[in-house]
């Protein structure tokens, strides 16, 4: 009796996707149709966020979604280490990629701010007087430390994704890059302002 396409072992998935043939195209195809099952499903859990769109666009997204985990599972093959069955493997590839195109499709015509235009001004008022005045030059430190010591890559890459918040999927498509790149210059960009704030007192040096 034909395996379904749960039932089909770990070590034949894997031995049919490195096939020729007949085999390998059975293969694909099955798995192709796993992952957009699995893209339909984020999607379907999200559906609170996304009444706005479509019925036939969201399918696109789930397409879509299911096209890129697939080449990134072909890809990825040699990485599996079977901790756990491959369709659970693969099927986490498909539920990444539907939140990231769902992050872009929320994105989709809006701008993307690079330059610190809206910074955090309003008082909060269950603080004291002293810890606004704190608040207030923690912030005029950390603009001057943003605008003299961060380079022009790393400040529209802190601005849009740690002030603005900017989804770093977005981010790493509107500035032609990925998101290994921006996690680096993030982290490259918070050390110098931590270190910079501490050389003024208002971090501790230990942080820097």
């Amino acid at each position: 009796m034909e395996r379904s396409v749960e039932e089909r072992a770990s070590h034949a998935w894997l031995a049919d996707l490195r096939s020729d043939g007949a085999a390998r195209d059975q293969a694909i195809a099955d798995l192709h149709a796993l992952l957009l099952r699995a893209s339909r499903f984020e999607l379907s859990r999200r559906r609170a966020a996304l009444s706005h769109v479509r019925g036939e666009e969201l399918e696109d997204v789930a397409t879509q979604a299911a096209d890129d985990a697939l080449m990134a599972v072909l890809a990825k093959l040699d990485d599996y280490r079977g901790a756990s069955r491959f369709t659970t493997w693969a099927y986490k590839f498909a539920l990444l990629e539907a939140g990231v195109k769902l992050r872009r499709r929320a994105w989709q015509g809006r701008e993307v701010v690079l330059e610190p235009e809206s910074w955090p001004a309003l008082p909060d008022r269950r603080s004291s007087a002293h810890e606004q005045l704190e608040r207030s030059e923690l912030l005029t430190a950390l603009r001057a430390a943003i605008d003299d010591t961060l380079t022009p890559h790393q400040r529209q890459v802190f601005v849009a994704l740690a002030l603005n918040e900017v989804p770093i999927d977005v981010l790493a498509e509107r500035l032609d890059t990925n998101r290994g790149a921006l996690y680096k210059t993030l982290h490259d960009a918070r050390r110098k302002l931590r270190r910079e704030l501490a050389g003024a007192g208002l971090a501790r040096p230990e942080d820097a």
